[in-house]
């Protein structure tokens, strides 16, 4: 039997995860013969008793709990519920660190590609979209050159919230954000994942490496295929990786099928 003060705390931790955007939980089984929790009161060994001490019974976590959208079948009306449980987002500190609003995601919801970038600028700030400013405009270039339309593909942020002065994203505020950008991508389906730059790369993948070992091929993440390649904002302060990026963005068209719009002749 759990102690009321037990469940209560148990109770209490779930609500924080799901607060968080935690919802998979999944319970263990202890080995047979192992040991999970001894009896505080009958962990003090004594000359008299050598019996093996008594197990405490854990209480059963729920193998998955719901998410809010699950069994939406209509990705823009699932999305919309994520949206909406994200909703005026105080969970770390950047909410009151000088945001303007929340910048969530932009795109088709059935696209087959999907951009992921680490955190919103200011312009995206002020506009509310991810990737508009100068950044933005050369991604577009980037999804151009593929022989798509950013309407045709999916663009989110590891973390919703502009960090102070455009810095890099901390890692706590990393991993209370991305719950939500793993619910979009498992709404979304996409086939094809790019990871844009290390922050992004580093927080999906779990993974800290180099941008050198981590580009150059594909990771299964989510049911999807997953590359790497260099931040559209790093590309601007260093172009010469603009040929590094293009050989990335090719593997990812190999492997969506898709080819380069030929050139107009001059």
């Amino acid at each position: 039997m759990i102690d009321p003060k037990h469940k209560s705390d148990i109770a209490a931790r779930l609500a924080y995860y799901r607060e968080l955007g935690i919802y998979d939980f999944y319970r263990r089984e202890v080995a047979p013969g192992a040991v999970a929790v001894l009896d505080e009161a009958e962990s003090e060994p004594t000359e008299t008793h050598t019996e093996m001490p008594a197990l405490k019974t854990l209480p059963n976590l729920p193998a998955k709990a719901a998410k809010p959208e699950s069994g939406v079948l209509n990705r823009v009306d699932a999305l919309r519920i994520i949206r909406e449980d994200l909703g005026d987002c105080t969970r770390c500190v950047l909410h009151k660190q000088g945001r303007k609003q929340i910048v969530f995601g932009v795109g088709n919801p059935n696209a087959e590609l999907m951009f992921v970038g680490e955190g919103p600028g200011a312009d995206e700030d002020e506009q509310g979209e991810p990737f508009v400013g100068r950044a933005g405009q050369l991604l577009n270039k980037m999804i151009e050159a593929m022989g798509l339309k950013r309407e045709q593909v999916y663009i989110a942020n590891v973390v919703k919230c502009r960090p102070p002065g455009n810095r890099t994203p901390e890692k706590d505020e990393c991993d209370t954000c991305s719950p939500f950008l793993m619910r979009q991508i498992d709404v979304i389906k996409p086939k094809a994942i790019v990871a844009l730059g290390a922050v992004a790369a580093r927080t999906l993948l779990g993974l800290n490496e180099s941008m050198a070992k981590l580009r150059g091929r594909f990771y299964d993440f989510r049911g999807s295929q997953l590359a790497v390649t260099y931040h559209p904002a790093y590309l601007l302060r260093d172009p010469r990786q603009k040929v590094e990026t293009w050989k990335d963005l090719q593997m990812v068209m190999g492997y969506l099928g898709l080819k380069a719009p030929q050139k107009a002749n001059a």
